[in-house]
């Protein structure tokens, strides 16, 4: 079979894929059947899009335009490869119906295909991990490497856990649909957990030129909404809220230049009020239901940090409190650091150290680069430059986030330079 021809890089083509790419597929994958196929006619539609846009102008309905496109380009390779004769008349004379449609497809009708592909990446058919994995590649575009980051695993197992899980969706003939509202709860889990991954990766991107990709994580806010309007309970409520309050942060994260601006130096007068407002009503209503969850009480923690007027505000004694429920509903290794982190705030420095150098020791976290930096600003704090240089550099080796690496270059001159700033 002939290699694809590439999709062009830069300028139109490339912001629209952007902007489009994952909504369209969505789209061809509950109109083809078929995952592979899909993505298959996402690539001619781009191409398609590459050779007529520049010259004919960017259509009313791009997205339209773009399912309209593939859907006919693969009905053209499934006859080009003689498959349509091996197909149930009537499934082929529905693709063919499909196609017909031209580009009369309501925009609402193709938001909702991404709410039914999350369903059916997150069916209970497939392990947990595996749902996550396929919705991060299928609904959101991050590459294998991404999200095997986001997983802590080799990125060919996490390939592999994609292909299998995208066989037994086409095997067992799992359904492209929003389940009914019994079966909601059930598999509510899941779909939260995949929204929070993609607004991780888009809050603080794991690698990359730059700390915050807006689109992945305003893409997850949305997702979030849907969920709310769908199933209004106290866990997609606090879910929305961490996302909301998080987000309210993002224009006081970076310098103009991008440089990465930890939390107690932020410029709160640039932080998003309304965001912040509707998380706090998010919260309220999510702890009124009586029904509290590992989101409601992040959710909780962030508003802490969000009401406090000032760094110095912050009631740590709270944070710490809201953490030590936080372990016991979900015990992780991420959230005794972030633990650990606050009591260094609440109790000093050495109280802090010796739970991060626990977690070491018991091997945990030993390749995740914020452990150690956490370690090096406590030895810092704590006046033992030899130790904490020696952090900042196991850090600065595992840190694949270009503001971050330059954040923990600076840390270091700093105490070549004799500083010491508190972080």
């Amino acid at each position: 079979m002939d290699a694809p021809a590439p999709i062009p890089r830069g300028g139109l083509i490339e912001s629209a894929y952007r902007e489009y790419s994952r909504k369209v597929l969505a789209t061809l994958i509950r109109l083809l059947g078929d995952f592979d196929l899909a993505e298959e006619a996402l690539h001619d539609a781009f191409v398609a899009a590459a050779d007529r846009w520049p010259r004919e102008g960017v259509p009313g309905n791009p997205s339209a335009w773009l399912v309209s496109a593939g859907r006919f380009r693969a009905i053209d390779k499934l006859r080009r490869r003689a498959r349509f004769s091996a197909m149930e008349p009537e499934l082929a004379e529905q693709i063919t119906a499909d196609a017909e449609e031209g580009e009369e497809m309501a925009d609402a009708a193709i938001k909702d295909d991404q709410l039914r592909l999350i369903f059916t990446c997150c069916h209970p058919a497939l392990p947990q991990p595996a749902q996550v994995a396929l919705t991060l590649r299928e609904l959101c575009g991050l590459t294998t490497e991404e999200i095997a980051r986001a997983f802590l695993a080799r990125p060919p197992a996490l390939a592999q856990r994609i292909v299998r899980a995208k066989a037994r969706i086409r095997e067992e003939g799992i359904p492209y649909e929003v389940p009914e509202r019994s079966a909601l709860p059930e598999r509510l889990d899941a779909v939260l957990r995949v929204i929070y991954l993609v607004f991780n990766e888009g809050y603080s991107a794991h690698s990359g030129k730059e700390l915050i990709r807006t689109d992945l994580s305003a893409e997850a806010v949305r997702l979030g909404r849907l969920m709310l309007d769908l199933l209004p309970q106290s866990e997609t409520m606090g879910l929305l809220a961490l996302m909301l309050l998080h987000d309210s942060r993002r224009v006081a994260r970076t310098t103009p230049e991008g440089e990465v601006v930890l939390l107690a130096d932020q410029d709160r007068t640039l932080w998003d009020k309304a965001l912040m407002e509707e998380g706090f009503d998010l919260i309220d209503r999510a702890f009124a239901t009586r029904q509290i969850g590992p989101y409601t009480l992040q959710a909780a923690i962030a508003a802490v940090h969000a009401r406090a007027r000032t760094a110095d505000e912050t009631d740590w004694g709270e944070i710490v409190g809201l953490y030590d429920v936080l372990l016991r509903a979900s015990p992780s290794p991420v959230v005794r650091l972030n633990r650990a982190v606050a009591v260094g705030m609440h109790q000093g420095p050495q109280a802090g150290l010796a739970l991060v150098n626990a977690l070491l020791e018991e091997g945990n976290l030993a390749d995740y680069h914020l452990t150690y930096a956490a370690q090096a600003d406590f030895y810092r704090r704590a006046g033992d430059r030899a130790a904490a240089r020696q952090a900042y550099e196991r850090a600065l080796e595992l840190a694949l986030q270009e503001p971050e690496r330059r954040f923990l270059q600076r840390r270091l001159r700093e105490l070549g330079e004799g500083g010491d700033t508190a972080g």
